[in-house]
């Protein structure tokens, strides 16, 4: 869904039906400080008022990984299609990828599951496999899983990536 900046910073459907999460001035700089009136931006995440009700009891994982030196770039593009497919799955809520700053070695993989099946649901995916091959012989050390329960959102309107929006 594409929307003219002007548009939606004076609609009113933000505080009224839905809620539009809009990352303008860090996804697009230029255009934010140059003026935007008739500039189109795309909405990145909207959410009906009746999803924000949903009390949101997710497992949330923390997968921290180290990789080899040199195999920073073709770790990431391999967790970066994992990534995509797993944010599909019905039982993920959300699934980041990140990377340490100081130590570009470093990741950590957000997985937050919706319910406790979900887990073995996505380690019974092909793309899950796929990764899973294709990245083992980058592992610095074997991965070390956290698993936490999530406190706040406390809904699922704060963790779900809805339908139809823009992930890169």
């Amino acid at each position: 869904m594409w929307r003219t900046a002007a548009s939606l910073l004076s609609s009113r459907c933000c505080a009224q039906r839905h809620r539009c999460l809009l990352d303008a001035t860090v996804r697009f700089p230029s255009i934010m400080s140059s003026g935007i009136n008739n500039t189109t931006l795309p909405i990145l995440r909207t959410f009906s008022s009746q999803d924000s009700n949903n009390e949101a009891d997710y497992l949330c994982v923390h997968v921290f990984v180290s990789v080899k030196p040199g195999t920073e770039k073709e770790f990431l593009q391999a967790s970066l299609e994992n990534a995509r497919a797993s944010s599909q799955e019905d039982g993920i809520a959300r699934f980041d990828v990140i990377q340490q700053i100081e130590d570009e070695t470093k990741f950590m993989l957000i997985e937050v599951y919706k319910n406790k099946d979900a887990p073995a649901a996505h380690k019974g995916t092909n793309h899950y496999a796929e990764w899973r091959k294709r990245v083992e012989h980058m592992m610095a050390e074997p991965r070390k899983a956290i698993k936490y329960r999530n406190l706040f959102p406390a809904t699922s309107a704060g963790w779900d990536y809805g339908n139809d929006i823009v992930l890169e």
